[in-house]
């Protein structure tokens, strides 16, 4: 069972932290372990608030004893960045995952997103197949600017507190409503992490006005996605407020391969609220593709 370490560490120790510098400004990424390589691209949430470790970490500490993995903070997010765009974000965040490949010498991998960073993992086995082995995706829609629901209000209870608290980082009410409102158990968002948060927000705003200064134009993915052929797993909590469930059955339903599993007692960020369970499936699926 992983060590669960405290939730207000916003960055990994140094020894595991890189940056490079790429056409999409700087990138920064962790790199821990040994072994086959796993490429993790992180989840939504408060920008630039959210950061690779800060959602992967107790997964990283355990998937990283018998893997190289190496988690990808997203432009804008954590301490990749500032840049400015005019096109579908997940566009940029697709380049960046591959400048990151390239500078590593990876040829292809097997990807795990989660959110955001899942409809990254997905824009990416469209646009660059050869470089995705498989995916491990969930708690995302598919296309940017979101796909229609046939059950769930559009937009999300989440995405409105998310553009509330965009308005101003240092506002700390905006930020907890968003916070609490993305995982099932809000004891998990205690007061030190919020601080945490806030500190790395208002610590950041260059990354806030390039958020606030750039356009992520729409885009849907949804008839690509019947041409993805690589092995494909969904992991989605079932009291997700961000992105409803449903929206992993209808990614099913179009990468017909795909299999399912819903966490119960779990919000948007399955990776930082159920570490223990997302590990077991990730670690499961990783041994039974060979990888």
């Amino acid at each position: 069972m992983p060590k669960i370490v405290d939730v207000f560490e916003m960055l990994p120790p140094d020894d595991i932290r890189h940056t490079i510098s790429t056409p999409e400004g700087i990138l920064h990424y962790q790199e821990v372990g040994s072994g086959a390589p796993v490429l993790l691209i992180h989840s939504f949430g408060p920008q630039p608030g959210v950061t690779a470790w800060m959602i992967f970490r107790n997964v990283l500490l355990e998937l990283s004893k018998v893997r190289r993995c190496i988690a990808l903070d997203m432009p804008n997010f954590g301490l990749s960045g500032p840049v400015l765009y005019d096109e579908p974000f997940h566009d940029v965040v697709v380049r960046s995952a591959l400048s990151l490949l390239d500078h590593l010498s990876l040829d292809r991998v097997p990807v795990v997103g989660t959110s955001m960073g899942a409809t990254v993992a997905l824009d990416l086995a469209i646009k660059a197949p050869d470089r995705v082995r498989g995916l491990i995706v969930g708690s995302c829609h598919a296309s940017t600017g979101g796909d229609p629901y046939l059950l769930g209000p559009f937009p999300s209870e989440v995405q409105r507190l998310f553009d509330e608290a965009q308005l101003d980082p240092a506002d700390c009410a905006h930020t907890r409503r968003l916070l609490k409102a993305l995982v099932y158990d809000e004891s998990l968002i205690t007061e030190s992490m919020l601080e945490a948060i806030q500190a790395f927000r208002t610590s950041h705003l260059d990354h806030w006005k390039a958020v606030a200064q750039s356009t992520s134009r729409s885009h849907s993915n949804l008839a690509d996605l019947s041409a993805i052929d690589v092995p494909m797993k969904i992991i989605h909590g079932r009291f997700d407020r961000m992105v409803p469930f449903e929206q992993a059955l209808m990614l099913m339903s179009y990468v017909r391969h795909a299999d399912v599993t819903i966490l119960n007692q779990c919000g948007h960020w399955p990776a930082f609220e159920r570490p223990v369970t997302f590990t077991a499936i990730v670690e499961e699926w990783l041994d039974n593709n060979g990888w």
